[in-house]
């Protein structure tokens, strides 16, 4: 069988007997083995009923969430192809060749363009038209380097092989972001075709919610990619505050009427360490992802982890450390000085700011290098011990 065309269905009385009676027909029309399959996630109103009298398979998930009911009929699905597509009538499965012949040229993931294809008045709500879509479209864009115009368009089409090789496992409406996600970064061929989008044929209101489904696609997003959650808004933090420092430590800076001080100075000093903690973050995230196998292995980072040893972390760790504690010494010799009293803060602070912080940064960094070297290693047994055992069987 060449292809299937899978439908999640929850409470589609209203519309799906029509979604699949468009779908027969264009099995029919094109001359495609293939069959339509129901994902129902436990519908109440007969639309498993109403999808075999059409001619549909159903089959039954009882895990409730979009992603789990699309996995469901995934496993399920007899084609080597699969289209999937909402079973509200807002997607046109009378015209699913474009996504066909893609699939047949050697695509993996052949996704729709509503934004192309054209989308009817009403069918999208503004806020997600205008605003929520383009934002994670242009996000995933951006993260990813990936092409895909419509990040979020329910009807796509893939190789059933390909797909199952990704290891999906978001159960809710982010499964739709994790396909592309897991798909461009597996370097598979991802092509797009335009689509349109029609209002749907229900009463009732839809299962998205705009603003909790909105953020669970967004936090998927910056989850697989640490080099933006972490590394880059990290290393931006940790290099402003370098440089402002740098500018404060020996004497006030004034631009114009405002002048910055030692309160700039504390500023910039939570600005490092911060920034620093999140470079520390993005390294644990790619060596715990690579030894996983959930993100792919970078070059660059591993490069950066190969000269980060332990011990040339404990060692620059260890002088940072000496340095903050001798401007630390010397700043209470200073106040000695003074007869520990009258102590100017002005001048004080700043020493005692930059001793501090470079206190902080070198425990960070020797801890965190302790912390590297932990999750770098391998859970391995001598050939002759054999296979290792689990926690069960050794007590």
């Amino acid at each position: 069988m060449e292809l299937t065309v899978v439908m999640p269905c929850l409470n589609e009385a209203e519309t799906v007997a029509t979604c699949v009676r468009k779908a027969m027909g264009f099995l029919a029309e094109s001359g495609i083995s293939g069959e339509v399959l129901i994902a129902d996630n436990g519908s109440t109103d007969g639309s498993q009923q109403l999808a075999e009298a059409e001619g549909a398979r159903v089959v039954d998930v009882t895990e409730k969430g979009y992603g789990n009911a699309l996995m469901g009929g995934i496993v399920a699905a007899h084609g080597k192809y699969i289209i999937m597509g909402d079973a509200d009538d807002s997607y046109d499965f009378t015209n699913l060749m474009p996504f066909v012949e893609e699939l047949r040229k050697g695509a993996d993931l052949v996704m729709g363009n509503r934004f192309k294809g054209g989308i009817a008045p009403g069918a999208m709500p503004p806020l997600h038209r205008y605003l929520g879509n383009p934002v994670l479209s242009f996000v995933g864009r951006l993260f990813f380097r990936s092409d895909i115009g419509d990040f979020h368009c329910g009807l796509r089409g893939f190789s059933r092989d390909s797909l199952m090789s990704l290891g999906l496992q978001a159960t809710g409406m982010e499964f739709a972001s994790e396909m592309v996600v897991k798909a461009t970064l597996a370097g598979q061929h991802i092509t797009e075709v335009p689509t349109t989008l029609s209002k749907d044929g229900r009463s009732r209101p839809p299962h998205l919610h705009t603003w909790r489904d909105g953020w669970r696609h967004l936090r998927f997003l910056l989850l697989f990619s640490p080099r933006w959650l972490f590394f880059l808004p990290g290393l931006f933090l940790l290099t402003v505050g370098l440089v402002i420092g740098a500018i404060v430590v020996p004497h006030p800076f004034s631009i114009g009427s405002v002048t910055f001080d030692v309160d700039t100075l504390v500023a910039a000093s939570a600005m490092v360490v911060i920034g620093f903690q999140a470079v520390l973050f993005w390294l644990f995230t790619q060596v715990y992802a690579g030894a996983e196998g959930f993100l792919p292995e970078e070059p660059k980072v591993q490069r950066i982890l190969g000269k980060l040893s332990l011990e040339r972390g404990l060692v620059t760790g260890g002088i940072l450390g000496l340095a903050g504690l001798a401007g630390l010494i010397f700043s209470i010799l200073d106040w000695r000085g003074q007869g520990f009293h009258g102590l100017n803060y002005e001048h004080s602070l700043r020493l005692m700011i930059p001793s501090v912080t470079a206190l902080i940064v070198s425990w960070q960094l020797i801890l965190g290098t302790f912390f590297l070297s932990i999750l770098g290693i391998r859970h391995t047994r001598h050939p002759a011990i054999g296979a290792p055992q689990t926690f069960a069987e050794r007590n």
